[in-house]
Order: structure tokens, then C-alpha cells, then sequence
């Protein structure tokens, strides 16, 4: 009998689950509150890396200078941009993909329906004045930006990453506080186009979920740049002093800046869902699931920022297709350590698996530079390291990270590598083409 599942949320983990289910066979309600696509499509990965891309285009015009009769004149046109031509193309990008989505879902004859969701109880939700039978239920209802209680009062102030996208003009100066992949980020891309940006992060490094190689690479990066980076130390209150707002730091130190972005992590709101009457507990980091399979209990899951597992959009997709399966296969399973993480700058970072820092048991780490790589010099593009590490008693890959060029690209050979138990023995003896960036891995592998 065609089995009937709702979910609520329609970002990344309510869409993958939408099509997936009914791939398999399933009916399908999808109910969202807000815009398709949610955090992802509408003012998180997509319209930052629209940004990212046109900040590194402008960027690397001082490169091609140095090849051109006209060295002066190009160099002077990375602070030529037209800021509403850069805000157009972010808008173009999310309203093709946003139509893409919608005709997914028309073919797939998906029930999309536009409201607030409420659970009536374990077999029933109303939105819109409808109520809703279901077989199954998962819940995708995404995050928001956090701030912190010495900031909340001043929220219509400050900026995140969903107002960021509101600017009508780029400011002068930036204080970012947060030094996570959105934090850095954000001050890549402000300061490739002239602003002058100070990253304020509390912990020790920056990226530091990451690992330490990367952490101290990327800082080294983003300093050379021109971008201040203050770690260690965190910010304790705001003060609004004409057109500017002032950061005051733990030890007293003041930050002026045009805007202040909040990047301290992300919250979840599950108020409005009626929770309660399931009798299932949830915080500002979401609920408690089966880490495999995304069940909270009995019909009703959930995937995606609201699991704390990993709040990203992969992932979220894969917590979707785990679920779905469970529930129309009863053979779904998701494994949080082939996630790779990637950090959108220039160069690129990305990690997988275990870092040294993460590591219960004792590690190799086998670490090749780009600067020996043919295809890298080639293309200057000779800053960064690639580095596997293996399980030192069996030789068995079970991390990686990569700071350089198409190092997003170049992560997922080894998460193919951890997926199917791969030794490094078994990685060397894969045939690279040459020359290739793809070949720095290759020489991590021999060392």
C-alpha cells in the first residue's frame, strides 16, 4: 500500500527527502513557511558563493595584470565594481534554481503547500485550516542565525547571514564575529572588494572544527589578504555611536565599524510545531535522533540543522535519504564521518573524516605541497597542502584535509577512499592523470 509521508520544511533536506520518497513510490506532502529552497537556496550557500565567486573574479584581475601591457589599468579595476550588478546576479541565481525546483516538484506531483505546519498528533498536521493524515512525518525546519542575549536587544541593527544579503551598498568597514566557515567567508569576499574587515572569534582558531593544519593555513591566508583576525577572545557588549556601531571585546578593546555581522552559530525554533503533544523534547539546537537513521521514535523523524549533527546542506541531504529509506526500505543509515567540509575562499579548504585533533587512536599523517604539483605552478596556483591521514595499525585512510586550489573538488577521492576502507596503499596505486591538482593527493599518498 503507497505509504503517505509529510515533511516540513522545504531547504535542502526537506527537498532531497520530497523527491527521493517519491522516487520510491511514496505520496508526498511538502509544507513550507516560507521561501523553496530555504536557508541554502535563498540566503546562505547559494547567494554567499554567487558573492564569493564575483569577490574572486574582481581578486584575481591583479593577477592577469601582471601579464598585460596595462598592469596599472587592471589593477585599478578591482575597485571598480557596481555593487547592484553584483546583487543582480545573486538574484538571477537563486530565481533560476528557485524555478527549478518548482517544476521538480510539478513533475514528481509532489503536494506543495505554502503555510505554518502544527502537529495535531502522531498521525495528523494542520496547515493552512487542513488537516493532514500521514504514514510518516519527517521534520526539516532549517535554523537561523544565533546572537548571543548582549546582542539580541540591538538584532535590528546588526546584520547575519540572511540580512547580509539586504545591503544596498557595501560598507567601509566590518566587524565579523565568528570564525566559522560563514565568518570567514563573509570576510573573504568584503575585504577582495576593498573593505576593511576585523574577524573576532572567541576560540583559540579559527575553523578549528576543521583541524589545526587548516585552522593555521587559513589564518596565514586571510592575514595576508589585509583581513585582522583577533582569536582568543570574544565579544561581550555593542554600542551604537552615531552611523557607527562599536564591538567592546572581553578585555575592554573597542571596534568601530559601519556594520557588525553576526556569525556565532545557528539556533532552531521548534515553538511552533506543537512538540509537546508527541511529548518530544527539543532545545535551541534542535531534537535528539537516531544518529543512523533519523528517527526520533516510532513515524516520526527528522533531518537536517534541527539534528545538530551537521549544519550543512549535504548533509542534510544525505540525513534525507537515510530517513526515507528507513522508512520505505527499513535499510537507510547515515554516517556523519563522510561529510566533507568546505571553507569557499581562495585558496579553497576542505576536510573529511578525522583530523589529528579528533583522532582516539594513533594517526599518520602523510602531507604533500602544491607547490610541488606541475598543474598547480602551472596555473599559479601553487599556495596550500593536501594531507591524508591513516589508522598508523592498518594503514587504513580515515581522514583528510586539503588547503588549495579545487581542494572542494579534490576532497570527495577521499571520501570515496574512507567509504569503501581504502588503505593508502590502495590510493597510491590509482593511475592520476598528469598534470593534474588531482595528482597532489596522489603524492600525499607516497610520502
Amino acid at each position: 500500500m503507497e505509504k503517505h509521508i509529510v515533511i516540513i520544511g522545504a531547504g535542502p533536506a526537506g527537498q532531497e527527502a520530497a523527491l527521493k520518497a517519491t522516487k520510491l513510490g511514496a505520496k508526498v506532502t511538502l509544507i513550507e513557511k516560507g521561501e523553496l529552497g530555504g536557508v541554502c537556496l535563498n540566503c546562505g550557500c547559494i547567494p554567499s558563493k554567487t558573492w564569493l565567486s564575483c569577490a574572486h573574479e574582481f581578486a584575481s584581475l591583479k593577477e592577469i595584470a601582471k601579464y598585460s601591457t596595462k598592469e596599472q589599468e587592471l589593477s585599478g579595476l578591482t575597485a571598480s565594481y557596481d555593487f547592484s550588478k553584483i546583487q543582480e546576479r545573486r538574484k538571477n541565481v537563486i530565481m533560476r534554481l528557485k524555478r527549478g525546483l518548482e517544476f521538480l516538484y510539478k513533475s514528481a506531483k509532489i503536494n506543495v503547500i505554502k503555510g505554518e505546519a502544527k502537529i495535531k498528533d502522531n498521525k495528523t498536521v494542520i496547515a493552512n485550516e487542513q488537516e493532514i493524515t500521514f504514514d510518516a512525518l519527517i521534520l526539516a525546519c532549517g535554523s537561523m542565525a544565533f546572537y548571543p542575549p548582549a546582542f539580541e536587544k540591538y538584532k535590528d541593527k546588526l546584520l547575519d547571514n540572511s540580512k547580509v544579503f539586504n545591503l544596498e551598498k557595501l560598507p567601509k568597514t566590518i566587524t565579523i564575529l565568528g570564525g566559522g566557515a560563514i565568518g570567514c567567508e563573509f570576510a573573504y569576499f568584503f575585504n577582495a572588494l576593498g573593505v576593511k574587515v576585523v574577524l573576532v572569534e572567541k576560540l583559540p582558531a579559527i575553523v578549528q572544527v576543521m583541524g589545526q593544519d587548516i585552522s593555521r593555513a587559513v589564518k596565514t591566508s586571510l592575514e595576508k589578504s589585509g583581513i585582522t583576525i583577533k582569536t582568543g577572545i570574544g565579544a561581550k557588549d555593542l554600542k551604537i555611536d552615531g552611523e557607527n556601531k562599536i564591538v567592546i571585546l572581553e578585555n575592554g578593546e573597542e571596534i568601530s565599524s559601519e556594520e557588525v555581522l553576526i556569525a556565532l552559530g545557528r539556533t532552531v525554533d521548534l515553538s511552533a510545531l506543537n512538540l509537546e503533544v508527541l511529548n518530544i523534547n527539543y532545545d535551541r539546537k534542535g531534537v535528539k535522533v537516531d544518529p543512523q537513521t533519523m528517527l526520533i521514535r516510532d513515524n516520526i523523524y527528522a533531518i537536517g540543522d534541527i539534528t545538530g549533527l551537521s549544519l550543512l546542506a549535504h548533509a542534510a541531504s544525505a540525513q534525507a535519504q537515510a530517513a526515507v529509506n528507513h522508512i520505505l526500505t527499513g535499510k537507510g543509515s547515515y554516517d556523519n564521518n563522510l561529510i566533507p567540509t568546505v571553507l569557499y575562499i581562495h585558496p579553497e579548504a576542505a576536510s573529511i573524516g578525522l583530523t589529528k585533533e579528533k583522532a582516539s587512536f594513533p594517526v599518520k599523517a602523510h602531507k604533500s605541497f602544491y607547490l610541488a604539483n606541475g598543474r598547480a605552478l602551472s596555473q599559479n596556483e601553487s599556495d596550500g597542502f593536501a594531507q591524508i591521514l591513516t589508522e598508523e595499525s592498518t594503514g587504513k585512510i580515515v581522514g583528510a584535509q586539503i588547503v588549495g586550489a579545487q581542494a572542494g573538488e579534490l576532497i570527495h577521492l577521499v571520501a570515496l577512499a574512507i567509504k569503501n576502507k581504502n588503505t593508502l596503499e590502495d590510493f597510491s596505486n590509482m593511475v592520476f592523470a598528469h598534470p593534474t591538482l588531482a595528482e597532489v593527493l596522489r603524492d600525499a599518498s607516497l610520502k
